[in-house]
């Protein structure tokens, strides 16, 4: 199963970065792209862009059938929120040699090799998995 969500989030590699996008062929944000990686629907648009958002995201995480896990334990197909700068948030998928993420400053999905630089708040997985 984890192997299905890193397959979703490569296939959105190279779509354009989005703001509050959804769909990869219209372009995505990191909230879109974790919804067409674990294949979640209904995601709001209506999320502040810096403040102190991590419980919100949390709560929609584990909604949306996401169960939290240590993020020291985080492997290939697991969602992890990073602190992408102050008070900034951030989603991404582990990869089995790196992450996928939306990235704004080069205006479209990457896979990006390695672990990520920024502090991990907080990681979730499929809960079938």
């Amino acid at each position: 199963m984890n192997g299905d969500v890193v397959a979703r989030a490569r296939a959105c590699v190279g779509a354009r970065f989005r703001l509050q996008g959804r769909r990869a062929a219209e372009g995505l944000d990191c909230v879109g792209l974790a919804g067409a990686a674990f294949a979640i629907g209904g995601l709001p648009r209506d999320y502040p862009l810096r403040g102190n958002a991590t419980a919100r995201v949390r709560t929609l995480a584990e909604a949306a059938g996401l169960r939290a896990i240590n993020p020291d334990e985080a492997a290939a197909g697991d969602l992890l929120m990073v602190e992408a700068g102050p008070e900034q948030l951030h989603l991404l998928v582990l990869t089995d040699g790196g992450f996928v993420h939306a990235d704004a400053g080069l205006r479209r999905v990457v896979e990006t090799p390695g672990r990520p630089s920024w502090p991990v708040l907080a990681a979730w997985r499929n809960r079938g998995s």
